[in-house]
């Protein structure tokens, strides 16, 4: 137990954070990958996870060094009095990854269900509220028991799809082209860009870390970790380029060509399971920052301000929907969060060649 809190809980909690932002509807993957093709996509994937994995490992490191256990503190170290600027950068990450949380689960009740997209909306929203007032134990369980069902969920679906049109996947990749030109690191580099923020978010769980060698480990374990499922949902999806490229819920698109109503139904309840430890994820991390300014939050502060935060944000998915979102918020936040955080991480940690210096007892 003690090693699976240490080296996979960060990498689970990572997978929590980055996945309903980015594959669990399928809708991210058919954006960002499916352009450059089969081969171009796989490409891109595997930047992507080197990318999370070095970056993880880097900021892991530097919490463990700094003391740092939310992202106000971690940017006050990393960025001087440039931490402001995170956070308004992360408020904004907040409003559009919940909105986008809020609309892909109005999507699937829509789709799965039959009733009204703001009634999914509204039940993802009280989950969210439910989870988060237990605090950090409550919140490392559930990334526990999610992950297993996912896992399990995902490779069943493989499977199926093997076994549905596995031809037709062997002949997308038979006739497609190598990677060439940059779109397709483009695509994995901007992907990998937002998603990142994933590894700052969970830094409450980096508390069982004991030393350096830790939070490295835990760091390159968390892109895999976090990847694993996209690869395999990326792999049943080039079955049926180019008309899944724009389906709205590439997932349903897939499922209901499967000819499977049970597991129709299971994958769709695990998407909306994963939306909620995402949503769950990025709630805990604002309820970890206001509680280490010192204010203190019991389970029904926490709930409370969760649900102050969250009412606003998934309205605001009712109005625009899903595909807007994602095709017109994510770039832009991916490049806002290079600049903020990977490009100065990555050169402090260059630079300095050892452990950063602890973190200033006086900011608050």
């Amino acid at each position: 137990m003690d090693r699976l809190r240490r080296f996979i809980l960060p990498g689970l909690a990572f997978k929590a954070v980055v996945i309903g932002g980015g594959y669990a509807t399928g809708r991210e993957i058919a954006e960002f990958f499916l352009p450059a093709g089969p081969w171009g996509g796989l490409a891109a994937m595997l930047l992507a996870t080197a990318i999370w994995s070095l970056v993880a490992a880097a900021t892991f490191r530097f919490a463990l060094a700094t003391g740092a256990r939310d992202y106000r503190h971690f940017f006050a170290g990393l960025l001087g009095r440039g931490w402001v600027a995170f956070e308004i950068a992360y408020a904004l990450f907040l409003v559009l990854i919940l909105a986008v949380f809020g609309a892909a689960a109005g999507a699937i009740g829509a789709a799965t269900l039959g009733i009204a997209p703001i009634a999914g909306t509204l039940a993802l929203m009280l989950g969210i509220v439910a989870c988060v007032a237990f605090g950090n134990t409550g919140v490392e369980r559930m990334f526990v028991w999610v992950s297993v069902l996912l896992y399990a969920t995902y490779a069943a679906f493989l499977v199926l799809a093997l076994a549905g049109f596995g031809d037709r996947i062997a002949a997308a990749f038979a006739a497609g082209a190598a990677p060439s030109g940059g779109g397709w690191a483009l695509g994995g580099i901007t992907y990998a860009g937002y998603n990142i923020i994933g590894a700052v978010v969970v830094l409450p769980v980096v508390r069982h870390l004991r030393e350096p060698r830790d939070a490295v480990v835990a760091g390159l374990i968390a892109g895999p970790l976090a990847m694993l499922p996209a690869l395999l949902f990326f792999v049943a999806m080039v079955a049926f380029l180019p008309d899944i490229a724009g389906a709205t819920l590439p997932s349903d698109y897939i499922l209901s060509r499967l000819g499977h109503p049970g597991f129709h139904l299971l994958f769709q309840g695990m998407i909306f399971a994963a939306l909620l430890e995402s949503g769950t994820g990025a709630v805990h991390a604002i309820n970890e920052r206001v509680a280490r300014a010192g204010v203190t939050l019991g389970a029904g502060g926490r709930a409370l301000a969760a649900a102050a935060l969250l009412a606003p944000c998934m309205l605001i998915a009712d109005r625009i929907g899903l595909v807007t979102l994602i095709a017109g918020g994510y770039r832009l936040l991916a490049w806002v969060l290079i600049l903020l955080y990977v490009l100065p991480l990555l050169l402090t940690v260059a630079l300095r060649r050892g452990s950063p210096p602890a973190l200033r007892p006086e900011i608050p």
